[in-house]
């Protein structure tokens, strides 16, 4: 084969092994492909494990979620639901307090408006009263502009100071003196003493100009002619009625306003020393509701004094009633401690028969002898216990 071999001729080696070199690369690129679609293979599986592992868990986690997710829902239905009830709950309370209070509210609106007519009909009846005691005012100036009808009120309010303070038949008005003077009103004093004699007719006419014309002549000259009136009047009580014997030494000079009596006796003294000297004693509405007040005690007093005898009679009654009454109770005392005695007695028979019984069922007999003294003895107790108790029923029939 040698021989053969070296036979031929070199032939030109290059296109072969070019080829062989394309089909060496070819083939080495087979295997890297090969190779790369397997690792791409192995690649492709663990991802497409990874990508199963990361599947599952993920649907691992939407369960976990859907389960919580389910649970979250329940919760929020129950809390929603909780809410609800909470809220319907305050929502009625609300409901319930807003309409206590609007019933409160109407009910205090409708009371206010009620008092409110109240007092607006009130109010109306005072204004009507008001009016009315305009026109009385009214009617009151006219009745002091006249003299005759201004001496009549003068002459009312002494009468109604009088009927309200004295008892009837200890004044009498109007009456006819032995002079045939007849004062406004008398007082009856007690024990047979002479009258006291009020008068209440006070010159006003100079007052009233004085007043209106304060400060002026006419005024003052108004003033010196008040007092003027005001001597001639004292001076005609002091004549007419203050009579040796039959009447009080003391008039009274009624002056019907307690703001005219003031100024009076602060701005007149000479008037009111002249009236004590005599004895003249001006009196306003209150000082003579005081007088009478101070007769009607000594009327009081009087009286008692008339009756001390009655008086004394019914207490020394009272006294033997007394006296009788506290020996009557002594009596019953001494009956009621006799029965206490019977009832002490009575107490220890039962005491020795409860015994004697216990001793009985107890079995714990006694010779006959003592036995038989003990019996004797409770018959006698006993026979005591009744003959006291027949004395005591005598004694109380006695009594009786």
């Amino acid at each position: 084969m040698n021989a053969r071999i070296e036979s031929f001729p070199p032939a030109d080696l290059s296109p072969y092994l070019i080829g062989a070199s394309i089909f060496v690369v070819l083939l080495a690129g087979l295997f890297i492909y090969v190779a790369k679609q397997k690792r791409a293979q192995v690649e492709a599986a663990a991802r497409a494990a990874e990508a199963d592992a990361r599947l599952s868990e993920l649907l691992k986690v939407q369960s976990e979620m859907q389960g919580r997710i389910a649970t979250i829902a329940d919760v929020f239905g129950s809390t929603q639901a909780e809410l609800t009830r909470t809220l319907n709950e305050r929502l009625d309370g609300m409901t319930q307090r807003v309409s206590t209070t609007i019933r409160d509210q109407t009910q205090s609106t409708h009371e206010n408006l009620l008092q409110l007519q109240e007092r607006l009909a009130v109010i109306d009846a005072a204004q009507s009263n008001i009016q009315t005691l305009a026109k009385d005012v009214v009617g009151l100036q006219a009745i002091l502009s006249n003299k005759q009808t201004r001496g009549a009120f003068g002459q009312a309010r002494m009468e109604t100071i009088i009927a309200d303070g004295l008892p009837m038949g200890a004044y009498s008005f109007q009456p006819t003196l032995s002079n045939g003077a007849r004062p406004d009103c008398t007082v009856h004093m007690p024990n047979g003493a002479p009258p006291l004699i009020i008068d209440a007719k006070f010159p006003l006419e100079a007052w009233n100009v004085s007043r209106d014309a304060a400060g002026t002549d006419a005024g003052r000259a108004a003033i010196q002619q008040f007092r003027r009136d005001m001597e001639v009047h004292i001076r005609d009580i002091a004549d007419k009625y203050l009579i040796q014997g039959e009447t009080q030494e003391t008039a009274f000079l009624f002056v019907p306003s307690e703001s005219i009596f003031a100024e009076i006796h602060e701005n007149f003294e000479g008037l009111v020393q002249r009236a004590h000297r005599a004895r003249i004693v001006i009196v306003s509405p209150s000082l003579l509701m005081l007088s009478i007040q101070v007769i009607q005690a000594v009327l009081k007093d009087q009286k008692m004094r008339a009756q001390a005898h009655v008086i004394q009679n019914e207490v020394a009654t009272l006294m033997v009633d007394l006296g009788r009454l506290d020996e009557r109770v002594r009596k019953l005392q001494g009956h009621f401690s006799m029965a206490q005695k019977d009832v002490d007695m009575i107490a220890t028979s039962a005491d020795k028969l409860t015994k004697r019984g216990a001793r009985i069922e107890a079995l714990e007999f006694e010779g006959s002898e003592s036995a038989k003294a003990v019996r004797d003895a409770e018959l006698a107790a006993a026979k005591a216990a009744e003959q006291r108790a027949g004395v005591l029923k005598l004694r109380v029939v006695d009594d009786d």
